[in-house]
């Protein structure tokens, strides 16, 4: 979709880099956790998206001679841009599974690999996982309230550029049914869908002779937009002739859509006229600016809706409009790194860790993820990250390693899951968090610890710089 370099990244990366080539540095070892501070939407959980493309592009990424030549007139030094004419990643790769319920604090990914390496892929990941991540939490949550109702989206003329590829695609992972995106289609055989616009209709003098033509060239999952003129008294009436004429022909009317006015009325009246013309079969498809907001009102008014299709909302993440994930060294030269602030919330968690879910005895997650040293198993009790005093015994629950191996010495260590199996996936990890946690207003906090071999680690390395 886009032919990614390792240009495509900060200066900061680069001028990190040189310097660490320098001065002998590039060879050092480093860990590098992926996490978010803050779950989106004010909501209680969130949709890891962008892992696999993430590491298709990352076992690709090298610098052409193109990028050579522009980083040598921007200054870098002769020796350094030698070494990165043979540049690629071969570190190693540990993380959640695409799809996968994650929390904030906890790493949903973690690097190693030496400094340089780790460094320059920083830009591309957070540009991947961040958006992916975002949006595929958005769709999840609109499904949430839409329930079993189909869901499209329309959004790839409103989103940000080409980012608009990989919404259609995050979408499809947070529950979405299909897409407009036809590339998206291609490249990820994902259902797309799509009816006609209103220059469509607009440029025939007559809207029946428009939906006759459109019926005819396109009778397969053929839906009717009955808003450009009249919606009661032309546009549903004309498109009951039209599914009139196709049932004589041994053919079926899928949908009209409704894309203006007060939705759950005109859907309303609507379905009365159909379902007075023995149309019952039909469906009624809404859009224009839905979101898990105008969704719930109108599930609540009990709109007979059968299609959303939602675009704008969706695709631009709003009203978040990014993901505060964040990119940090915990280990480095033989030795864990921390990042110090004066509020303990911003205190980064030093080094190589695994992250592990709890569950109940139904196998429902238990509302308790902890944080661990690597190399620990079956933690007793998790210690709060930001409060000292507040711990919780999670010893007698099952629990489950989320970080996994994903990539070796710079390979994927798994085929590509197709993206029908990422959300799959997905959608049976939701299904696991329990409801207090997937409410819409004022969801329960799921609980993020550490354990007590790391959480003594950090107090220890904070102590020491302090000192």
């Amino acid at each position: 979709m886009f032919n990614f370099t390792l240009t495509y990244t900060d200066l900061y990366q680069l001028s990190m880099a040189q310097v660490y080539f320098l001065k002998g540095k590039a060879d050092e070892e480093a860990v590098f956790d992926y996490y978010f501070r803050k779950i989106p939407y004010q909501g209680g959980f969130a949709i890891f998206a962008g892992l696999n493309n993430f590491l298709e592009i990352l076992e690709n990424l090298s610098f052409s001679q193109k990028d050579i030549d522009y980083l040598k007139s921007q200054d870098f030094n002769e020796s350094f841009l030698a070494y990165l004419k043979d540049f690629k990643f071969k570190g190693t790769i540990r993380a959640c599974q695409e799809g996968e319920v994650i929390f904030a604090t906890a790493p949903i990914l973690q690097v190693e690999a030496t400094i340089v390496e780790a460094q320059l892929i920083e830009t591309i990941l957070l540009n991947l996982l961040n958006f992916q991540t975002l949006i595929a939490t958005k769709a999840s949550r609109i499904k949430l309230i839409a329930k079993e109702k189909t869901l499209l989206d329309f959004g790839l003329r409103r989103a940000q550029g080409t980012g608009g590829y990989y919404a259609s695609k995050a979408a499809i992972i947070g529950g979405f049914n299909g897409t407009s995106n036809v590339i998206v289609g291609r490249d990820f055989n994902v259902p797309i869908s799509g009816t006609m616009a209103h220059s469509f209709i607009q440029s025939y003098d007559n809207e029946l002779e428009a939906f006759r033509d459109f019926a005819e060239k396109r009778p397969k999952n053929c839906v009717l937009l009955v808003d450009t003129y009249n919606t009661l008294k032309s546009g549903v009436p004309n498109a009951i002739k039209v599914a009139k004429e196709m049932e004589a022909k041994g053919q079926r009317l899928l949908a009209i859509r409704l894309d203006s006015g007060d939705l759950a009325y005109f859907a309303r009246e609507s379905r009365k006229l159909l379902d007075d013309a023995g149309l019952d079969y039909i469906k009624i498809a809404a859009s224009n600016q839905l979101d898990e907001f105008v969704i719930k009102s109108l599930q609540e008014q009990n709109a007979p809706i059968d299609i959303y299709g939602v675009g704008t909302n969706l695709v631009i993440g709003k009203p978040d409009a990014a993901l505060d994930g964040v990119y940090k060294l915990v280990f480095s030269n033989g030795k864990p790194r921390i990042k110090i602030s004066e509020s303990l919330a911003k205190t980064t968690i030093p080094h190589r860790k695994q992250v592990w879910r709890t569950f109940d005895e139904h196998g429902n997650f238990n509302g308790a993820d902890v944080i661990s040293l690597s190399d620990e198993k079956e933690i007793k009790k998790m210690n709060h990250p930001f409060e000292p005093y507040k711990s919780l015994i999670i010893g007698k629950f099952h629990q489950e390693a989320l970080l996994k191996p994903v990539m070796e010495n710079g390979m994927k260590l798994k085929p590509t899951p197709s993206l029908s199996e990422i959300a799959q996936f997905s959608k049976e990890r939701l299904a696991l968090l329990p409801l207090e946690y997937k409410r819409f207003y004022n969801p329960h906090i799921y609980k993020i610890g550490m354990s007590d071999a790391l959480k003594e680690a950090r107090e220890q390395l904070i102590n020491s710089h302090k000192n």
